[in-house]
């Protein structure tokens, strides 16, 4: 190129290391997803769209579940502590958790990331989480995008979405009409604060030293439940599940539940962890940590109160289900028992 000439990557945008981004995807996503849904994917990662055959899924009657969503500001801390390998992980997770409310089998995963700067290092970390997180949701990364915007992002910041898809029988799908009077609800523990109420958390941060015990569990990623949920449903042991995210508890418990029936939620009995326990004791109200933060419950199942000792057994010991509340019928749509122990 000539002295004084202009070009793309004098702007700022690097196709060069892009493409080189494109072939590390494409190499690595063949090794980690399971054989079970290996030859899904028509063609190679990097074409301009993605084909997945889901003629191997022998279904009846099936439905296309799909979702959307982000990690937050959740970035902004994964920036500070320079900890770049999990934070895919947690966008895998926050849409997966999403199929699995419907009882939806996750078939595959599209990522969208964009920043200033393309490190190709950096990037191959956050690469290495979702790749990650698909692995443990058994779905296939079949595609993303990756935007260098120079003068939209700073040198170092940057921003991820994701996108996901999944499968389910018409007749196998969980809804809130399947919820009845004596239904319990279930609370799954979270594995810390997974991705919601970072904003209140770095607000805390700018003014409170957090102690070095508690500081891992600002990054901990979002635990994925789509194995144990799923074999729940193949099993027909729960009616309606919720993922709790924005909104917290309640607000998200209630989209699970019919209109026309009553949520009891008996607070006391919820398992709050210490990194909730220190968040409150920076003057948080109690109503403001339930809308904010999933406070220890990362999932919960509503079903029918002899299936508890089964869907109990599915879990693993540090996520097993415990009862926190029921359904009735009443005038009201939600009643609360007692108040958050802290």
């Amino acid at each position: 190129m000539k002295r004084g000439e202009i070009s793309y990557k004098k702007s700022g945008v690097d196709i060069s290391l892009a493409n080189k981004l494109v072939k590390h995807i494409s190499k690595v996503s063949k090794k980690k997803v399971k054989k079970k849904n290996s030859n899904s994917l028509m063609g190679e990662i990097g074409g301009f769209g993605s084909l997945f055959d889901i003629s191997q899924y022998k279904i009846k009657d099936p439905v296309i579940v799909s979702c959307t969503d982000g990690v937050g500001t959740k970035i902004e801390l994964a920036n500070k502590f320079k900890k770049f390998d999990s934070i895919g992980i947690d966008l895998v997770a926050m849409c997966i958790n999403d199929l699995i409310v419907q009882g939806a089998k996750p078939l595959f995963f599209l990522d969208y990331i964009a920043l200033g700067k393309l490190e190709l290092n950096k990037t191959k970390k956050i690469l290495k989480g979702i790749l990650k997180g698909c692995k443990l949701s058994n779905c296939k990364l079949i595609g993303g995008e990756t935007a260098e915007m120079p003068g939209i992002y700073a040198k170092n910041k940057f921003d991820l979405a994701g996108f996901s898809v999944g499968i389910v029988s018409k007749k196998k799908i969980l809804s809130k009409n399947n919820v009845k009077i004596n239904d319990v609800v279930l609370a799954i523990p979270s594995s810390g604060i997974h991705s919601n109420g970072f904003s209140l958390v770095r607000s805390i941060l700018k003014k409170n030293r957090i102690p070095n015990n508690l500081k891992k569990h600002l990054l901990i990623p979002t635990k994925i439940y789509a194995e144990e949920v799923l074999e729940l449903c193949d099993k027909n042991l729960i009616n309606s599940a919720a993922h709790i995210t924005g909104g917290g508890l309640i607000e998200n418990l209630l989209r699970s539940v019919p209109s026309n029936l009553t949520l009891n939620i008996n607070l006391r009995k919820i398992m709050i962890t210490k990194i909730f326990k220190w968040l409150k004791s920076k003057n948080i109200p109690d109503r403001e940590m339930l809308r904010t933060f999933n406070c220890g419950v990362g999932f919960c199942l509503i079903a029918p109160k002899k299936n508890i000792k089964k869907i109990i057994r599915t879990f693993p010991k540090k996520y097993k289900p415990y009862e926190i509340g029921f359904i009735s019928k009443e005038k009201k749509k939600v009643s609360l028992i007692n108040a958050l122990r802290w």
